[in-house]
């Protein structure tokens, strides 16, 4: 089963995958995507707030995050690893709650990346919101750093996300029941 659905002038089909025996969700993926993911990264920073620095979780949101700093001419970003690095120095963690991810993750962020957040506004980008739980993740650890989160956006907001008026984003995804139709 598949949904089709038009974004940033572009149409994609997307692949239902089950979570539970009684609600699927629409795999979007921008991996690979470079046509989309250039669409999507001009068409967001269209409806940006003014900011200082991006942040974005591992992995997903990479390409997105990457576009949108070479668009903007920005030549810095920020990424919260799914698991701390060997070269990372003075870490601090969030727990992560996400739609795609079986049980409990943690967001790690590397202690220089906070010093350059400090006092600063910070644009936290995904590709899809659903839960929330990644963006409440990552924008713990960005008032951790002592940032100041300026927006919210992703490309889709899944769900019930669309209905929240805190994120900025370019298209709706619904959720399907188990038989491939649209959750009202």
């Amino acid at each position: 089963m598949t949904y089709n659905i038009k974004v940033a002038g572009l149409e994609r089909e997307l692949t239902l995958c089950p979570i539970n025996d009684k609600v699927m969700i629409a795999g979007f993926v921008i991996f690979g995507d470079v046509e989309l993911t250039c669409a999507c990264a001009r068409e967001l920073l269209k409806i940006a707030p003014p900011f200082d620095y991006m942040v974005a979780p591992e992995a997903k949101a990479i390409p997105l995050i990457h576009e949108m700093a070479r668009q903007s001419g920005r030549n810095e970003y920020f990424l919260v690893r799914k698991a701390p690095k060997l070269y990372m120095k003075g870490v601090f963690e969030a727990e992560d709650q996400s739609i795609t991810t079986e049980g409990k993750q943690k967001l790690y962020m590397d202690g220089a990346d906070a010093e350059k957040m400090r006092g600063k506004r910070i644009l936290v980008l995904d590709d899809v919101i659903s839960t929330g739980g990644s963006l409440k993740a990552v924008e713990n650890l960005v008032e951790q750093a002592g940032g100041i989160v300026c927006g919210r956006m992703a490309i889709l907001a899944e769900g019930e996300a669309a209905d929240r008026d805190d994120i900025l984003y370019l298209e709706k995804l619904p959720l399907f029941d188990s038989q491939g139709n649209i959750i009202e």
